[in-house]
């Protein structure tokens, strides 16, 4: 498959679609604080964002290489990202069509408990990196927490498992299409020195918070088990 060069936006319909089209939901509330002595707060808006499902898994695998332990990560397309381009921003940066993360997805509606957790994690393994996984050698790495509290109700999950690391090089184009959408083409998956990694969110080459965290408690579960 060509490698994928660019994102183009071939219609904006911002201004034109309503709060509850697409993947995610709009909530637009007016609130205000009650306190505990029956006063109330004057009244404030708030922006929530909401998936279909309020849950997501990320995933961590680990595996023995040459010099240690060796993680795995893909690196895909990410409008979000990709889309600051041009506009005002803080401190200077490169243009991102690929984004450097763990497999990662969204847990689907009806689907509760670790079983249900497990089970999606080893699905997203099999469409994102091509490795089969048993759902029940994927545990978890410590709790659940938010991306941004202040605006999505999304928690995001993390598992790891220890899988066979394989003789191939280290870094190649991910076999299959993901879940079919065009945002998987030309993904890359890599594996790299669990410390190496860290580094790499340190050093801003891999800027994807959920990663770094994984990472790190990751690191510190191997360390522990020495």
């Amino acid at each position: 498959m060509p490698r994928v060069t660019d994102i183009e936006i071939v219609e904006d319909r911002t201004a034109h679609s309503r709060c509850d089209e697409g993947f995610l939901r709009l909530k637009r509330y007016r609130a205000r604080n009650r306190r505990a002595d029956g006063s109330l707060s004057s009244e404030y808006p708030i922006d929530v964002i909401d998936r279909p499902s309020f849950d997501a898994v990320a995933v961590c695998l680990y595996a023995r290489g040459p010099a240690g332990w060796e993680v795995l990560t893909r690196a895909g397309l990410r409008p979000a990202a990709l889309f600051r381009r041009g506009r005002p921003v803080c401190l200077p940066e490169p243009e991102y069509l690929l984004v450097e993360e763990l497999v990662a997805g969204v847990v689907e509606p009806g689907e509760v408990g670790l079983d249900a957790l497990r089970r999606r994690a080893a699905d997203e393994v099999w469409e994102e990196a091509g490795l089969r996984v048993a759902p029940a050698a994927l545990a978890p790495l410590g709790a659940g927490f938010f991306m941004l509290p202040g605006i999505a109700s999304e928690k995001i999950h993390l598992l790891a498992a220890e899988v066979p690391r394989g003789a191939g090089p280290a870094e190649r184009e991910a076999e299959g299409d993901g879940d079919g959408s065009p945002l998987e083409e030309g993904a890359r998956l890599r594996w790299r020195p669990l410390r190496e990694a860290i580094a790499a969110c340190e050093a801003g080459e891999i800027e994807d918070a959920k990663t770094e965290i994984a990472l790190r408690r990751l690191a510190a579960r191997l360390e522990g088990a020495r």
